[in-house]
């Protein structure tokens, strides 16, 4: 069973330059500085309902659009979430929660399957949370399920407000990814997986 579980990404594109950093043993302490205000408080969500400590801090071509840098963001948590499960030898690898917040509810489901598969099933009442674009969170989990090789369902189950909704969805997964990379005694050093690997 590796011990590896932590990482740490850098990337450096035309568009974005960002840095990463993640442990999966941590108590939630999160910071965050991507430029981009509503996007901030809905990672520091994953990274305290995960128990996740996690700093990202990314500068981006914000001057054009947040598209890049969200993006971007994805790409590297995604990357160093791939690193830090390592073989997934003794986790539960399956995950999932529901969080309300007032009015709204949420489901997220995560499988680290070795398989990036995104199904996104919410529907936002409004187009922007402030000046964030809310289509963009899509823009983020799909980024991130590429170069984690994880399978995730995020389902809005209810809600009128569209922070409340983007809140949910943001705090169950965290919940979901914190249960998915838990270890579990009885698995022992055994890979979650009939084939032997994921």
């Amino acid at each position: 069973m590796s011990l590896q579980r932590s990482a740490e990404i850098s990337r450096e594109t035309a568009e974005t330059r960002i840095n990463v950093s993640l442990n999966l043993d941590g108590s939630g302490v999160v910071d965050v500085a991507t430029g981009i205000p509503f996007f901030d408080h809905m990672l520091e969500q994953i990274g305290r309902h995960g128990l996740i400590d996690l700093a990202i801090h990314a500068k981006g071509d914000l001057d054009i659009d947040a598209h890049h840098t969200v993006e971007d963001v994805g790409i590297c948590v995604g990357q160093a979430l791939a690193q830090a499960v390592g073989d997934k030898a003794g986790l539960n690898r399956y995950g999932h929660a529901y969080v309300p917040l007032d009015e709204a509810l949420s489901r997220v489901v995560v499988d680290l399957s070795g398989r990036p598969e995104l199904v996104y099933e919410v529907a936002f009442p409004r187009a922007r949370v402030g000046e964030f674009d809310v289509d963009l969170l899509r823009e983020f989990y799909q980024g991130m399920v590429n170069h984690a090789a994880i399978t995730l369902h995020l389902d809005s189950l209810r809600g009128r407000n569209a922070h409340h909704i983007a809140e949910t969805l943001c705090k169950a997964f965290g919940r979901a990814l914190r249960m998915a990379v838990e270890r579990d005694r009885r698995q022992g050093s055994q890979i979650p997986s009939t084939k032997g690997v994921l």
